[in-house]
């Protein structure tokens, strides 16, 4: 069973009004069920979905090829939308490998619509919102990797989303946040014994 988080986890959403994008996901998408570990999208190939998420959540994942390991770099829950933007509008390859982390429902539309919709006179703001706030979430990621202690990352992701435990793996945690599962272990155990 997957949790809705009670907070936004994706910060790309505040102060934006995405109801018409979800109505139109919903109205005009394909309903699809994926099981855990299916892809939406795959890294290098070409990005061509959008989806709104009605159920469960996904994980986005890069590989480090001289490492020969997979790093989470982010996620999507349940009443998120999920897609390699704005790669997806414009059928580029992906740059990420877009994987169910739990069993999940959504409905999906090709990027090419949603970018012939938000090139509608009426949408065009909102797709300049959307960019921006998503590279002011990004952003904001990117310094406090700098400018936080990995515990402090820790806390703060749990206070946004205090259900990511349930649904998400430590390993998937501790890739995102850029350590090891035995670091984030620790953590808990830090911070359960402070309490």
């Amino acid at each position: 069973m997957t949790h809705r988080p009670s907070k936004q986890f994706n910060t790309y959403k505040e102060g934006l009004d995405l109801e018409l994008l979800r109505e139109y996901c919903m109205e005009h998408g394909e309903a699809r069920t994926f099981l855990r570990g299916e892809t939406l999208e795959v890294a290098g190939e070409t990005a061509q979905w959008v989806a709104y998420v009605e159920r469960g959540c996904f994980k986005y994942m890069v590989r480090n090829g001289e490492e020969g390991k997979d790093y989470c770099t982010g996620f999507a829950f349940e009443g998120e939308f999920v897609a390699d933007y704005p790669n997806c509008l414009s059928g580029k390859n992906s740059e990420v490998t877009i994987m169910a982390g739990t069993s999940c429902k959504v409905f999906q539309i090709q990027g090419k619509d949603l970018c012939s919709l938000l090139e509608s006179a009426n949408m065009r703001d909102l797709k300049q919102a959307i960019s921006d706030n998503l590279f002011a979430q990004v952003y904001t990621q990117y310094l406090d990797s700098y400018r936080m202690t990995t515990r402090e990352r820790y806390k703060r992701l749990l206070s946004r989303c205090p259900e990511i435990v349930q649904c998400i793996s430590l390993k998937d945690i501790a890739s995102y946040l850029k350590v090891t599962p035995t670091t984030i272990s620790n953590i808990r155990r830090e911070i359960t014994f402070s309490l």
